[in-house]
C-alpha cells in the first residue's frame, strides 16, 4: 500500500451533548428534541434501587413522560434480556428509549431502540462487513442516553456489545442510527460509585484511549483525542479513586469516557481482543480485566509502540519514554487496588487456547499494533494470568 492510500479512512463525530453537574434535570427537553414522548427507561438491575433511578423517574413524569422502567439486564446483557426489553417496551406502545446507566444498561438499551422496528434476528446485524445494511432505518426509535458512569463511552457510540447466551461469545452489533441523538453527561450521577467501579470504569477509559492511541491506522483526531483523554485519567482517576464526592474529578473523567469512545473509531487491540472473551466465559468486569491484560499488552506491543508511547510519556509528564509510561501503568493499577493476572479473576490456564481462538475472531485483533496470530496470542494470555 502506497503512503496516498494509507491515507484514506471514514471518519465520523458524535452527537447533541448536555454535559455539567445539574443537567439530569433537562431530561424532557433532551427527549423533546429526539422526538421522544413516551420513553422506557432501560438500566441495569442494580442501578434500578438506588436514588438516582428514583430522580429520573420523578424528572420523566415531571416532565409528563411517564415512568416506565426495564432493568432486567445482566453486568454482561444477552440477547435473552433483549427479548424481554423489547417484550416490554412493544407492549407499553413506547416511541423512544432512555439509556440510563453504565456500560451494560447503556449497550441493552440502544440495541432495545434499534431491534423495536426489525424483523431479522439480532445476529443478522453483527459488525461484519456490511451487515449493518441489513437493518431498515425506519425501524430504529431514537435514543436518549444518560451515562451513570465514567468509562465505557457506549453514550457516543455507533454499536453495542452483546453477549450470545449460547456460545458465551461477545458480538457488536453496529448502525449509525445506534448512535443517540441526544446525551446528558451529569457528574453528579456518578457520585454514588463505589471506588472499585470508579477504578474499573476508569480504566475502562484509559484502554480505550490507549489503544486508539496505537492503533496503526490513519485518524489523526482521533489520535489527539486519545492522547488528551489519557491525560485526564491519568490527572483524575486517582482523585475520584480517593473522593467520590470530587464533582470536579469526577467531570473530567465522564468528558474522557466519551472521549475513549470517540477515539476507538481509530481502533482497539490486543487488551479488549482479550478482555471480550474473559468477560463472557468468566463474567468478569469489563475495565477490571482490560486493566489487568493492559501491562501484558504493553510488553507485547513494546517494539511497535515504544516510539509513539515516548511521545505520550513526555506529554503526560512521565519521565523515561516508553519505560516510563509503562512504570505508570503498572503503578495506576497497583493504586487502584487491581488484580495482578487474570489468575486473580478466576481464569484457569486449560482454557487458553479456546481464549486465544475466541481473541482472534474479535474484531479488536484488527486494529492491534503487532500481528496476532493463535501462537504470540496464546502466549500473551499466559503472560497475562
Amino acid at each position: 500500500m502506497t503512503p496516498a492510500e494509507m491515507l484514506r479512512a471514514n471518519w465520523s463525530y458524535p452527537t447533541a451533548i448536555r454535559f455539567g453537574a445539574g443537567r439530569v434535570a433537562e431530561i424532557g427537553e433532551a427527549c423533546a428534541q429526539a422526538g421522544i414522548r413516551r420513553p422506557l427507561l432501560v438500566t441495569d438491575r442494580g442501578l434500578a434501587a438506588l436514588p438516582i433511578t428514583a430522580r429520573m423517574l420523578e424528572l420523566m413524569e415531571g416532565a409528563g413522560l411517564g415512568a416506565a422502567l426495564f432493568a432486567e439486564v445482566d453486568p454482561n446483557p444477552t440477547e435473552t434480556n433483549l427479548a424481554a426489553g423489547l417484550a416490554v417496551y412493544r407492549a407499553g406502545g413506547h416511541d423512544g428509549v432512555i439509556a440510563f446507566g453504565g456500560g451494560s444498561g447503556l449497550d441493552l438499551a440502544k440495541m432495545v431502540a434499534f431491534m423495536s422496528g426489525q424483523t431479522r434476528p439480532l445476529w443478522d446485524f453483527e459488525d461484519i462487513g456490511d451487515w449493518w445494511t441489513r437493518a431498515d432505518p425506519a425501524g430504529i426509535a431514537p435514543i436518549v442516553a444518560v451515562p451513570t458512569t465514567a468509562g465505557t463511552g457506549s453514550e457516543v457510540g455507533r454499536a453495542s456489545v452483546i453477549t450470545n447466551s449460547e456460545s458465551h461469545v461477545k458480538k457488536i452489533i453496529f448502525h449509525p442510527k445506534v448512535l443517540p441523538s441526544v446525551v446528558i453527561c451529569d457528574p453528579e450521577l456518578t457520585v454514588g460509585m463505589p471506588p472499585a467501579i470508579t477504578a474499573g470504569t476508569g480504566m475502562d477509559a484509559f484502554a480505550h484511549c490507549l489503544e486508539a492511541f496505537c492503533s496503526p491506522h490513519f485518524h489523526p483526531m482521533s489520535h489527539g483525542i486519545a492522547l488528551e483523554g489519557m491525560r485526564l485519567v491519568k490527572d483524575y482517576l486517582p482523585r475520584a479513586f480517593a473522593d467520590g464526592t470530587d464533582i470536579a474529578a469526577r467531570a473530567q473523567l465522564m468528558a474522557a469516557a466519551a472521549m475513549g469512545a470517540v477515539a476507538f473509531q481509530k481502533g482497539l487491540g490486543a487488551i479488549h481482543a482479550i478482555s471480550h472473551p474473559v468477560g463472557a466465559v468468566y463474567n468478569t468486569h469489563h475495565g477490571t480485566t482490560n486493566a489487568v491484560v493492559m501491562p501484558a499488552v504493553l510488553r507485547f506491543n513494546r517494539e511497535a509502540v515504544e516510539e509513539k508511547l515516548g511521545r505520550a510519556a513526555d506529554y503526560l509528564g512521565l519521565e523515561r519514554g516508553f519505560s516510563g509510561f509503562y512504570d505508570f501503568a503498572l503503578s495506576l493499577n497497583a493504586k487502584l487496588g487491581m488484580p495482578a493476572g487474570l489468575a486473580a479473576l478466576g481464569v484457569d490456564r486449560d482454557r487458553i487456547p479456546q481464549l486465544a481462538r475466541m481473541a482472534l475472531e474479535d474484531p479488536s485483533t484488527g486494529g492491534n499494533p503487532v500481528a496476532m496470530t493463535p501462537e504470540n496470542t496464546a502466549a500473551l494470555i499466559e503472560d497475562a494470568m
